[in-house]
């Protein structure tokens, strides 16, 4: 069950990277774009017009998707902010339930965001809404890799939350097995 997890872990981590990557294959696409319209109006007088149609609105849908992919892998790997003064100033015991408590306030957040958010996906799905932009899309393709995120978040606190309840230590503490191996 762990290498399952932590498989579904990595690989919304790697979407996440490849979203990213994504991200600066557009824009560099654009400015090299933009840099010959520059070249064709200094020669010519006249720039050509290049351009990537809603190239900005597709970086905005692929951050939101590297966003929350990478949410449950970041998690697990420990690269959220946490404000540890408090926690170390408390017995082991108490930062262990404290640490429950926050793990299952988290849970609580997210999964209703999962749900809100899956939601959404199915009214956009329903109403067949689509992005404004020059290149309109239906709405719900750049919403279902939020919502997707936010399932794989939500799962990755239970794990976590079962995990700490089974007394061992959280995995962002970098002490346990449950660290990500890939």
């Amino acid at each position: 069950m762990r290498r399952s997890l932590d498989f579904i872990y990595n690989t919304a981590g790697a979407l996440a990277a490849f979203f990213i990557v994504a991200i600066v294959a557009l824009v560099f696409a654009q400015v090299c774009l933009n840099l010959a319209d520059k070249v064709s109006a200094a020669i010519t007088g006249q720039a050509i017009g290049l351009t990537i149609p809603s190239y900005s609105d597709f970086t905005g849908f692929f951050l939101a998707a590297a966003t929350f992919l990478a949410l449950a892998y970041c998690l697990r790997a420990g690269g959220h902010i946490r404000v540890t003064l408090l926690l170390g100033q408390l017995p082991k015991r108490a930062q262990r339930g404290f640490e429950m408590l926050v793990t299952a306030i988290a849970l609580a957040m997210t999964g209703y965001a999962t749900w809100y958010m899956g939601l959404l996906v199915a009214e956009s799905l329903e109403y067949g809404d689509r992005s404004s932009g020059m290149v309109s899309i239906p709405i719900w393709i750049p919403q279902l890799p939020v919502a997707l995120g936010l399932g794989i978040l939500t799962l990755a606190l239970i794990d976590e939350l079962v995990s700490l309840a089974r007394g061992a230590p959280a995995s962002w503490d970098g002490k346990g097995e449950n660290l990500l191996s890939e």
